[in-house]
């Protein structure tokens, strides 16, 4: 539910000035990812295959991927698709995302958090999801570099054949001009 707008306390006339504070979806994601970040044992929020396959393939910091709310006038519910360390005691783990997120959004927007929904989808060792992470992303920067120089090579060869085919039509010309 994307309700960006959605007011979240009408403000009473506070010397004369009227109006309402409303947080956009995305700046409750943000506060969560940023929040999340200091929870031990929690490797990765996932936003599905697609996401997953950009933020693995693009080193892009995007904290807001995978992290879902609805944004009410006074609550925020919330569902996160995570992957964990592997021999964490993941019951532990998320009563302390649940601790995290409850803390950091009603500290910094006053919006109490009534529900937060976590699917585990995958359990692995740091080192095991570091390698997965790196062996992606040097796949692509290895891909890239090579696309480039292919490329480089291929635009030299040109320039070659192109300075070679003026040099022989100038020298066509000279000869017939004399």
């Amino acid at each position: 539910m994307d309700n960006k707008n959605v007011p979240k306390k009408e403000e009473e006339n506070v010397n004369g000035i009227k109006g309402e504070l409303t947080y956009d979806d995305k700046v409750i994601q943000k506060i969560i990812g940023i929040a999340l970040e200091s929870v031990d044992g929690l490797l990765t929020v996932e936003g599905g295959f697609f996401s997953n396959v950009a933020n693995k393939l693009v080193n892009r910091e995007d904290v807001t991927t995978g992290i879902d709310v609805e944004v009410g006038k006074k609550q925020v519910a919330v569902d996160l698709d995570v992957v964990t360390e592997y021999g964490r005691d993941i019951a532990a783990l998320y009563e302390k995302i649940k601790e995290v997120i409850s803390r950091e959004v009603e500290k910094m927007t006053s919006l109490k958090v009534v529900e937060v929904n976590v699917t585990v989808t995958d359990v692995k060792s740091k080192e095991q999801y570091e390698e997965d992470s790196t062996t992606v992303q040097d796949r692509l920067s290895d891909a890239t570099e090579s696309v480039g120089n292919f490329t480089s090579e291929q635009t030299e060869k040109a320039k070659k054949m192109a300075s070679n085919g003026i040099s022989k039509a100038k020298d066509a010309t000279e000869s017939r001009v004399q």
